[in-house]
Protein backbone atom coordinates (compact mmCIF):
# COMPACT_ATOMS: atom_id res chain seq x y z
CA UNK A 1 0.00 0.00 0.00
CA UNK A 2 1.06 2.97 -1.05
CA UNK A 3 0.65 6.55 1.47
CA UNK A 4 0.17 9.31 -0.28
CA UNK A 5 0.86 12.30 1.24
CA UNK A 6 -1.76 15.35 0.65
CA UNK A 7 -0.23 18.47 -0.48
CA UNK A 8 -1.21 20.93 2.01
CA UNK A 9 -2.37 24.45 0.64
CA UNK A 10 -0.35 26.93 1.51
CA UNK A 11 -2.44 29.44 3.91
CA UNK A 12 -2.17 33.24 2.94
CA UNK A 13 -2.01 35.53 5.62
CA UNK A 14 -4.02 38.85 4.11
CA UNK A 15 -2.58 41.54 6.70
CA UNK A 16 -4.18 44.33 5.04
CA UNK A 17 -7.39 44.30 6.77
CA UNK A 18 -5.08 43.89 9.94
CA UNK A 19 -3.52 47.36 9.21
CA UNK A 20 -7.24 48.65 9.04
CA UNK A 21 -8.16 47.35 12.61
CA UNK A 22 -5.48 48.43 13.97
CA UNK A 23 -5.52 52.11 12.88
CA UNK A 24 -9.26 51.98 13.73
CA UNK A 25 -8.33 50.77 17.54
CA UNK A 26 -6.09 53.58 17.70
CA UNK A 27 -8.23 56.06 16.58
CA UNK A 28 -10.92 55.00 19.01
CA UNK A 29 -8.18 55.01 21.78
CA UNK A 30 -7.26 58.40 20.76
CA UNK A 31 -10.88 59.55 20.90
CA UNK A 32 -11.57 58.13 24.04
CA UNK A 33 -8.92 58.87 26.14
CA UNK A 34 -8.74 61.46 28.83
CA UNK A 35 -6.35 64.24 29.02
CA UNK A 36 -4.12 64.34 31.85
CA UNK A 37 -3.81 67.43 34.46
CA UNK A 38 -1.92 69.94 33.65
CA UNK A 39 0.98 70.47 36.46
CA UNK A 40 -0.10 73.85 37.07
CA UNK A 41 -3.42 72.14 39.31
CA UNK A 42 -0.55 71.33 41.61
CA UNK A 43 -1.85 72.97 44.89
CA UNK A 44 0.05 75.92 46.35
CA UNK A 45 -0.19 78.37 48.73
CA UNK A 46 0.00 82.07 48.17
CA UNK A 47 1.01 84.55 50.77
CA UNK A 48 -2.76 86.21 51.87
CA UNK A 49 -5.01 86.58 54.65
CA UNK A 50 -4.69 83.38 56.84
CA UNK A 51 -7.69 81.91 59.30
CA UNK A 52 -6.69 82.61 62.94
CA UNK A 53 -6.48 79.54 65.35
CA UNK A 54 -7.94 82.10 68.63
CA UNK A 55 -9.76 84.66 68.01
CA UNK A 56 -7.81 88.60 68.15
CA UNK A 57 -9.67 90.97 69.61
CA UNK A 58 -10.38 93.44 66.61
CA UNK A 59 -13.27 95.88 66.70
CA UNK A 60 -16.32 93.88 66.27
CA UNK A 61 -18.71 97.03 65.03
CA UNK A 62 -18.25 99.69 63.01
CA UNK A 63 -19.73 102.46 63.93
CA UNK A 64 -21.49 104.62 60.96
CA UNK A 65 -22.74 107.99 61.44
CA UNK A 66 -24.42 110.46 58.98
CA UNK A 67 -24.44 114.10 59.56
CA UNK A 68 -26.87 116.28 58.66
CA UNK A 69 -25.13 117.64 55.32
CA UNK A 70 -24.68 113.84 54.41
CA UNK A 71 -21.25 113.35 55.24
CA UNK A 72 -20.70 109.70 56.36
CA UNK A 73 -18.22 109.23 59.58
CA UNK A 74 -17.30 105.36 60.39
CA UNK A 75 -15.76 105.91 64.06
CA UNK A 76 -15.05 109.39 64.26
CA UNK A 77 -12.93 109.64 60.31
CA UNK A 78 -14.96 111.44 57.69
CA UNK A 79 -15.16 108.96 54.64
CA UNK A 80 -16.21 109.96 50.62
CA UNK A 81 -17.68 113.28 49.59
CA UNK A 82 -21.60 114.30 51.09
CA UNK A 83 -22.82 114.38 47.39
CA UNK A 84 -21.40 111.22 46.14
CA UNK A 85 -23.85 108.39 46.20
CA UNK A 86 -21.35 105.52 45.59
CA UNK A 87 -19.43 105.86 48.56
CA UNK A 88 -16.69 103.94 46.98
CA UNK A 89 -14.03 104.39 50.41
CA UNK A 90 -16.94 103.59 52.77
CA UNK A 91 -17.33 100.31 50.55
CA UNK A 92 -13.65 99.39 50.27
CA UNK A 93 -13.25 100.19 54.21
CA UNK A 94 -16.26 97.75 54.93
CA UNK A 95 -14.65 95.44 52.31
CA UNK A 96 -11.40 95.10 54.37
CA UNK A 97 -13.09 94.77 57.83
CA UNK A 98 -15.54 92.09 56.68
CA UNK A 99 -12.11 90.26 55.28
CA UNK A 100 -10.75 90.80 58.59
CA UNK A 101 -14.01 89.26 60.64
CA UNK A 102 -14.18 86.27 58.16
CA UNK A 103 -10.25 85.72 58.70
CA UNK A 104 -10.58 86.31 62.75
CA UNK A 105 -14.00 83.95 62.47
CA UNK A 106 -16.29 86.64 63.91
CA UNK A 107 -19.58 88.07 62.26
CA UNK A 108 -19.16 91.86 61.06
CA UNK A 109 -21.46 94.01 62.41
CA UNK A 110 -22.05 97.80 61.45
CA UNK A 111 -24.42 100.19 63.26
CA UNK A 112 -25.54 102.99 61.26
CA UNK A 113 -26.66 106.59 62.71
CA UNK A 114 -27.64 108.85 61.07
CA UNK A 115 -29.24 112.23 62.18
CA UNK A 116 -32.68 113.20 62.38
CA UNK A 117 -32.55 115.62 59.67
CA UNK A 118 -30.57 113.24 56.79
CA UNK A 119 -32.55 112.17 53.94
CA UNK A 120 -33.69 108.65 53.43
CA UNK A 121 -31.96 108.54 50.40
CA UNK A 122 -28.16 109.28 52.07
CA UNK A 123 -29.28 105.82 55.07
CA UNK A 124 -30.13 103.57 51.30
CA UNK A 125 -26.63 104.63 49.91
CA UNK A 126 -24.97 103.73 53.53
CA UNK A 127 -26.90 100.15 53.42
CA UNK A 128 -25.87 99.56 49.70
CA UNK A 129 -22.26 100.22 50.86
CA UNK A 130 -22.75 97.57 53.29
CA UNK A 131 -24.32 95.24 51.00
CA UNK A 132 -21.21 95.66 47.91
CA UNK A 133 -18.99 94.60 50.85
CA UNK A 134 -21.30 91.65 51.58
CA UNK A 135 -22.16 92.44 55.43
CA UNK A 136 -25.43 91.79 56.84
CA UNK A 137 -25.19 92.07 60.32
CA UNK A 138 -26.47 96.13 60.10
CA UNK A 139 -28.73 97.97 62.46
CA UNK A 140 -30.24 101.55 62.85
CA UNK A 141 -29.30 103.10 65.76
CA UNK A 142 -30.55 106.88 66.81
CA UNK A 143 -29.46 109.71 68.34
CA UNK A 144 -31.46 109.09 71.84
CA UNK A 145 -29.95 105.40 71.40
CA UNK A 146 -26.19 107.10 71.37
CA UNK A 147 -27.47 109.01 74.82
CA UNK A 148 -28.99 106.04 76.87
CA UNK A 149 -25.38 103.76 75.48
CA UNK A 150 -23.27 106.12 76.93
Amino acid sequence: MRIRRREQPTIDLQIAPMVDIGFLLLIFFMVTARPMKPEADVGLNLPGTVAQEQAVDIPDEQRIAIQPGGQVVVNDLAVDAPADPNLPALVKMLKRFKEACDANKAQALVTVAPDDAVPHQRIIDVMNACAAADIHGVTLSTAADDENAQ
